[in-house]
């Protein structure tokens, strides 16, 4: 009789039991990486991002220039750095659809047959949309430049402010992951994330930073609203003013999102993908 022998060891493709952070990292880093690729071969994927700062820009500063500043130059000053809050919540929510389309075509079921880390996809996903806020970022401020915004505090301020709009907008990521895991279909994303995405940034002090005429139930949301700290965070760091405890705050929030939003979105991604 002919003896059959059974190989007991690990599949190639099947990961170690214990992936160090290092190695986690380097996956994520890997996959961003892909991402990127992708918009380096689809830059129209990037059109909405490169819009949408212009549009907001010049539809708020004139129509709402004149009766909130009484014109438009000292208008454009408060609303600039507003929007770059309002830019860091908008720029996340494309990433929700690509996800969700990626888990359609079968692209997860690819990933997850890899020996990486099993996090790895979904932190290259979001690493890899650094791309999209640095695009809407450098239109807003150099089309702002163009319209006459200038800043008014040293570089690293400025430094400082759009550092702590990413780390925002990094924590923002994880909640359009978890939409774009929920969601049934690609078409649906958006729609979902609108239901969030836009109490968070209207209801805010990003078009109007005097918010004591606002209604009082509508005033105590702006106060505890996280989109409003980043604002007022990046308005003071770009153009001078008292930062109080804005920028703590919004590093509050961002760490308490990453913690509720991650965990979930893991579990999501075990059962989804």
């Amino acid at each position: 009789m002919t003896a059959i022998t059974v190989d007991s060891r690990p599949s190639a493709a099947e990961p170690p039991a214990r992936i160090s952070m290092k190695r986690t990292l380097r996956h994520g880093l890997t996959l961003a990486w892909r991402n990127v690729a992708q918009l380096r071969h689809s830059p129209e994927k990037l059109l909405d991002t490169t819009l949408m700062p212009i549009v907001f820009l010049l539809l708020f500063l004139y129509v709402f220039g004149g009766a909130v500043a009484g014109d438009t130059h000292s208008y454009l000053q408060k609303l600039l750095p507003g929007l770059v809050a309002q830019m860091a919540m908008f720029a996340t929510m494309g990433l929700g659809t690509a996800l969700n389309e990626d888990i359609h075509k079968g692209v997860f079921d690819r990933f997850r047959s890899l020996p990486i880390a099993r996090s790895a996809p979904l932190l290259g996903t979001v690493l890899g949309d650094t791309v999209r806020f640095i695009t809407v970022m450098t239109v807003l401020v150099g089309f702002g430049s163009v319209l006459g915004f200038r800043f008014h505090t040293d570089p690293l301020s400025v430094l400082a402010a759009f550092a702590l709009a990413y780390v925002f907008y990094l924590a923002v990521c994880w909640i359009s992951v978890l939409v774009g895991l929920v969601a049934p279909t690609p078409e649906t994303v958006q729609g979902l994330a609108f239901i969030w995405v836009m109490p968070l940034t209207f209801g805010s002090s990003i078009l109007v930073p005097d918010t004591s005429t606002m209604p009082g139930w509508l005033e105590a949301w702006t106060k505890v609203n996280p989109v409003t700290h980043l604002a007022e965070s990046v308005r003071a760091l770009t153009v001078g003013g008292p930062i109080g405890n804005h920028a703590w705050y919004t590093l509050a929030w961002a760490a308490g999102i990453v913690l509720v939003t991650f965990p979930l979105a893991m579990r999501m991604y075990s059962r989804r993908a």
